[in-house]
């Protein structure tokens, strides 16, 4: 049995702007997708692609060896798929967001990042990663807008590098907004070991299979609501 279970969507859409919608290879499927498009339309939502490794049962957390070439066609795959269902909703799609390992991967390998810029020169959207590393390196030769992201929910190693983990455990609410109001408001991040680190972030992100996701976000949004443009 894959880790894929359905989040609180529906709790979830009213506390957010952009929502990353999984394509099928980690999760979702095709009336999930059309059934999350249209919610994010009637809340006013912006929606990005979040496309995986072909790893539906290990939830997109596993890393794997693929080739450039093949990788972006699984990405021009799964983002077609879903920029389809915006269409019949008369949305555009907003972005393109890796998926859990795959972003990992892009971080710090070179054929992973121009993979993910190879589908991006055919959907002309930004792309959402980590600030400082290669990924944002290989955007910048290719041309592509690079949005910097920090994550509420999970913790950072002593190098700056993000922890991902398999499966995600409830956090403390006032602990992850307090967390993201410092990283977009100070440009600091507080890492797993204590060492404190420079962030820059233009993006929060919060998991929707975080079990009390839904207290994140509100937590959250209170926290920045000084922040928000509108």
């Amino acid at each position: 049995m894959g880790l894929y279970h359905v989040g609180d969507d529906a709790g979830l859409m009213p506390l957010i702007s952009v929502a990353n919608v999984a394509c099928g290879f980690h999760a979702s499927d095709f009336n999930h997708m059309r059934a999350t498009v249209r919610l994010a339309n009637q809340h006013g939502v912006k929606v990005g692609a979040h496309p995986s490794l072909p790893d539906l049962q290990g939830f997109g957390r596993r890393e794997m060896k693929i080739g450039r070439e093949e990788l972006a066609n699984c990405l021009i795959y799964q983002i077609g798929a879903l920029t389809d269902f915006l269409a019949a909703e008369g949305l555009a799609l907003n972005h393109i967001k890796p998926h859990s390992a795959l972003y990992g991967m892009a971080a710090h390998e070179a054929d992973v990042a121009h993979a993910i810029c190879d589908a991006a020169d055919i959907f002309g959207v930004p792309i959402i990663g980590l600030a400082g590393t290669l990924h944002e390196v290989v955007c910048a030769e290719r041309g592509h807008t690079l949005l910097p992201e920090f994550f509420a929910d999970l913790d950072y190693d002593d190098d700056g590098r993000l922890i991902i983990s398999r499966e995600h455990d409830a956090r403390d609410p006032s602990d992850c907004g307090a967390r993201a109001l410092r990283a977009v408001a100070e440009g600091r991040l507080i890492t797993i070991g204590g060492r404190e680190l420079s962030v820059r972030a233009e993006t929060i992100c919060i998991h929707s299979d975080t079990p009390n996701a839904v207290a994140i976000a509100t937590a959250v949004r209170n926290a920045l609501r000084s922040h928000f443009d509108n």
